[in-house]
């Protein structure tokens, strides 16, 4: 099922995001997020983005969420988007599902581009986001620094 996110959910969010940070490359973030930030994320970006889990015997297997790309007015139609699946459920198809869903309801409301951010190598982001219409249009080398080396990212972009 597939679902608003709330700040209840917030335990079981932070059990996948942060195998991500203590495990991968994939976030930028380097220290664990606690239960009270991420419910103060889910509560903030909630109230003007959508949030969705993916839930499953009241198991949250995924998340997904949009949010402001850039500060500047002129920016207020391009928006961020974020996904993450458990570990002990990719390859499942809840990424195709739950993209889906964001893009659905993103398409409801004033946003025009979709812009996902991809550290790299990480071929399985890439092709969820190009199974679901992203292109990618940026590569920049070497922005981040995790685990003693050095990443590059890369933008992929769907217009809606």
């Amino acid at each position: 099922m597939i679902r608003t996110a709330t700040p209840a959910d917030a335990k079981q969010i932070c059990a996948i995001y942060n195998n991500y940070i203590e495990n991968t490359i994939i976030s930028f973030e380097q220290e664990p997020v606690s239960v009270s930030q991420m419910q103060r994320r889910i509560t903030e970006i909630g109230a003007y983005f959508p949030w969705l889990v993916f839930e499953e015997n009241q198991t949250i297997l995924g998340y997904t969420y949009a949010t402001t790309w850039k500060t500047r007015t002129a920016y207020r139609h391009s928006v961020e988007t974020t996904i993450y699946i458990s570990n002990k459920a990719t390859g499942k198809g809840i990424g195709s599902k739950l993209y889906s869903a964001l893009i659905t309801e993103l398409r409801t409301t004033d946003a025009h581009c979709l812009i996902a951010c991809i550290a790299l190598p990480n071929a399985a982001s890439i092709g969820l986001h190009e199974k679901v219409g992203f292109e990618k249009n940026a590569h920049f080398k070497e922005v981040g620094k995790k685990f003693g080396q050095w990443i590059d990212v890369g933008f992929w972009e769907l217009m809606l």
